[in-house]
C-alpha cells in the first residue's frame, strides 16, 4: 500500500476520478490545500466530496513554494509519502518540485514546467525540431501588433499560463487583437490566485482536425495508449464540443499523430508522467498545439477505459508511486465511446433543460449530467462554461460521436434574462461546471 500526496486538485470529474483510483489501487492519500471551501462547494449531491476521504486533510499556502516545501520536507518525515501527485494544472510544477525535495518518483521540475508554459514548449519544441505554428512571445500590444504584421492575420493570441482555452482567440485584424491583448491584461492573477505572467504568445493559425494523444511514460520509455478525436467551435474561442476515442482517422494519420505525440515528449524530457499531447492534422501534416503533463480532462479518460479497459487515472497513481502502470487493452464489447458538451447560447438564469428525460431514456446513453436550474450563465467563450455532456457507447462500429451529437441536439436549455451586474465573470477551467470538466 502507498501513501500519495495530494496537492490541490480540479474539482470536477478528475477530483473524483483520482481519490478513486487511490481507492481501488489499495493505497491512501494525504490532501493538501490552501482553500478546502473550494472543493466543498462542489461536494456532489449525493454524498460527501471524494477528497474527504483523505487520511489527513492540511491546509497550507500552495501558491508560496519557498515557505511550502520545507513544511512538506517536515510532513513526509512525519506521514512519509510514497509519492506526490495533482489533476490541477496550475500545480503541476509545485508537485514535481516537491518530488525532487522528498525524492519522490516524477517527472523533472524543468521538463514539467515547460510543458505547463506554452512559451516554453514552443521554444523546447521549436529547438528540437518537432513541429509547430509559427509564434512569437511580445511585451505589450505594440510589440504584438508589429509582430502580427510578420506572422500574418488571421493568427491565435495566446496567454502562456490558462488552460481550457481560456482567453485564447483568434483574431483576424489589428483591432480584434488589440481587443485580445486588453482582455488578457485584465486579468492578472488565475482563478487559484497566483499571479500570472503579461506577456502575449502570438501563433500562426493552425487549420484542421485536431486530435489529442494519450500516452503513459515511465523508464524513459511512452507508450501510446490511444489517439481521441475533438470538435472545436465556439469562434473566435477555441471551445471543446465533444471528444471520441479512438479517433475516426485514417492509421496513416494516426501514426503521423502519435510518432509527433511522441517526440513533442521526448523533447520535453517527460518521463513518470502521464500526457495529453494535442496534435492539429494540418494539410502540410501534423503540428503539436500543446503537451499536457497529467491525464486529460473533459472525461476523455473515461472514454478510454469504456473502449480499452485502461484507467489512465491509475496508471497517473502508478508513476508518481514508481510502479509500472498496467496499460494493457482488454475487451470492453465498447468499440467507440464520445462525449458531447451542451454550450449556453445566451446570457441569463438557467431555468430548466428540455429533453433531457427522453435522452435519458436512449440505450446509448453512458452518461447524462446536466446543470441545475437557477445557475446564472453566459453564452460560452471558453471550456468554463459548459451546461452539462451526454456520453455514448456504440458496441458495433465509430457511431459514437453521430449519436452523441443527434440526442445532443434534442436538448434545449431554457433561460430567463438577468441584470447585467449579476451576470457570471470567466473563471479558471473545471471551475464552474465540476460534473464534467477536468
Amino acid at each position: 500500500m502507498g501513501h500519495l500526496l495530494v496537492i490541490e486538485s480540479w474539482v470536477g470529474s478528475m477530483s473524483r476520478l483520482l481519490p478513486r483510483a487511490i481507492r481501488e489501487g489499495g493505497h491512501e492519500f494525504t490532501f493538501v490545500t490552501r482553500d478546502l471551501h473550494h472543493y466543498l462547494r462542489a461536494a456532489p449531491t449525493d454524498g460527501p466530496h471524494p477528497l474527504l476521504a483523505a487520511r489527513n486533510i492540511i491546509t497550507a499556502d500552495t501558491n508560496d513554494i519557498e515557505v511550502l516545501l520545507p513544511y512538506l520536507e517536515q510532513l513526509h518525515a512525519v506521514l512519509g509519502f510514497d509519492g506526490v501527485v495533482s489533476s490541477c494544472d496550475y500545480y503541476l510544477p509545485l508537485v514535481a518540485r516537491t518530488a525532487e525535495r522528498l525524492g519522490l518518483p516524477g517527472p523533472t521540475a524543468e521538463a514539467v514546467e515547460a510543458a505547463c508554459r506554452k512559451d516554453l514548449t514552443r521554444r523546447v519544441l521549436a529547438e528540437a525540431a518537432v513541429p509547430g505554428p509559427r509564434f512569437a512571445l511580445c511585451g505589450d500590444v505594440v510589440q504584438a501588433a508589429a509582430t502580427a504584421r510578420e506572422i500574418g492575420y488571421p493568427l491565435v493570441v495566446k496567454p502562456v499560463d490558462l488552460c481550457g482555452g481560456m482567453l485564447v482567440r483568434e483574431v483576424r485584424d489589428l483591432r480584434e487583437l488589440e481587443v485580445a491583448c486588453r482582455a488578457l491584461s485584465e486579468f492578472p492573477v488565475n482563478a487559484r490566485g497566483q499571479d500570472r505572467s503579461p506577456v502575449l504568445l502570438l501563433e500562426e493559425l493552425l487549420t484542421g482536425p485536431e486530435v489529442s494523444v494519450e500516452t503513459v511514460s515511465y523508464d524513459g520509455a511512452t507508450h501510446v495508449v490511444g489517439v481521441t478525436d475533438k470538435s472545436i467551435g465556439g469562434a473566435p474561442a477555441f471551445i471543446e464540443t465533444g471528444h471520441m476515442f479512438p479517433a475516426g482517422i485514417e492509421p496513416a494519420l494516426e501514426r503521423e499523430a502519435v510518432d509527433t505525440a511522441v517526440a513533442a515528449i521526448k523533447a520535453l524530457g517527460l518521463d513518470h508522467v502521464v500526457c495529453h499531447t494535442e496534435i492539429k492534422l494540418t494539410p502540410d501534416g501534423p503540428r503539436v498545439v500543446e503537451v499536457n503533463p497529467r491525464p486529460a480532462g473533459n472525461r476523455i479518460t473515461e472514454l478510454v477505459r469504456r473502449v480499452t479497459g485502461v484507467d489512465l487515472a491509475a496508471a497517473c497513481v502508478d508513476v508518481a508511486l514508481g510502479h509500472r502502470p498496467d496499460i494493457t487493452p482488454r475487451s470492453t464489447g465498447v468499440r467507440s465511446a464520445a462525449i458531447a458538451f451542451l454550450l449556453p447560447a445566451a446570457t441569463g438564469v438557467l431555468t430548466g433543460i428540455a429533453g433531457a428525460d427522453s435522452v435519458r431514456e436512449e440505450p446509448e446513453v453512458l452518461e447524462l449530467t446536466l446543470a441545475e436550474p437557477g445557475r446564472t450563465v453566459r453564452a460560452a467563450t471558453s471550456n468554463n462554461e459548459y451546461l452539462g455532456h451526454i456520453m455514448t457507447a456504440d458496441t458495433e462500429g465509430g457511431g459514437a460521436r453521430g449519436t452523441a451529437e443527434r440526442l445532443l441536439a434534442r436538448l434545449r436549455p431554457m433561460y430567463q434574462e438577468c441584470p447585467a451586474e449579476e451576470r457570471p465573470a470567466e473563471e479558471c477551467p473545471a471551475e464552474l461546471s465540476s460534473a464534467v470538466s477536468a
